[in-house]
């Protein structure tokens, strides 16, 4: 059998996750987001002041239908799926012309899927895709960008099927203020990484105002 231990953050602790339930404008719209990471958990739980909770969780994956973006698919699938589902708020002509072109033409079916492995989109990595929608980065750079750490990912469960499948094993308070802190340092190092990275990732490559301009599709091999 395939288990996977997870974690979720939370103010609360959650015995039994109620599927159809949570905030639909997430990463990857309504579901239950979780994370390999006890320490990430712990962050998440203690972005309040109050704290939270590392709840701790194992899902069976037998049976069920993966979507790993981190593996099979490229870049621009990811972030087509995160212009469909969080509220964006787009400055300029060209980032929302951006928005229109990747969900038109890089959007995946996410509803035929029961779990969802991707990056997560808060605090730096948001900002890195605003970035490329506003022409400040090439592609390239956002992959790299992307790829800094495997704390970026996420596990989000999509369906009924996934939700029967996870059992709840117990939850720890978090460390309040130690992972708030530890939330913030994170994100002061990764965003100074990427600064650092792209001394090295300064070619020209493709930029959303190229990606447009050339009608390029999904299965074009510069992207991946």
């Amino acid at each position: 059998m395939a288990k996977l231990i997870l974690y979720h953050g939370s103010t609360s602790i959650i015995k039994k996750p109620i599927f159809g339930k949570g905030n639909p404008f997430n990463d990857y719209g309504l579901g239950f987001y979780c994370t390999e990471h006890e320490d990430l958990a712990n962050e998440w739980a203690s972005s309040q002041l109050s704290g939270g909770y590392s709840n701790q969780y194992e899902l069976d994956k037998d049976g069920l239908r993966v979507l790993n973006l981190s593996s099979t698919f490229h870049i621009l699938n990811w972030l087509a799926i995160l212009l469909a589902n969080r509220q964006i708020t787009l400055s300029n002509p060209l980032t929302k012309k951006g928005q229109e072109y990747l969900i038109s033409h890089f959007l995946l079916p996410i509803e035929d899927y029961d779990l969802i492995i991707g990056y997560r989109a808060d605090d730096s990595y948001f900002s890195f895709a605003r970035a490329f929608l506003n022409n400040s980065i090439s592609l390239k750079q956002l992959s790299y960008a992307m790829s800094l750490g495997k704390l970026g990912e996420q596990y989000v469960l999509k369906s009924k099927k996934a939700f029967e499948a996870l059992r709840y094993i117990g939850s720890e308070k978090a460390q309040y203020p130690y992972y708030h802190i530890l939330r913030q340092i994170r994100d002061v190092e990764t965003r100074g990484n990427y600064i650092e990275g792209l001394k090295d990732n300064d070619d020209l490559g493709l930029y959303i105002r190229d990606i447009i301009k050339e009608g390029i599709e999904n299965n074009d091999p510069r992207l991946f």
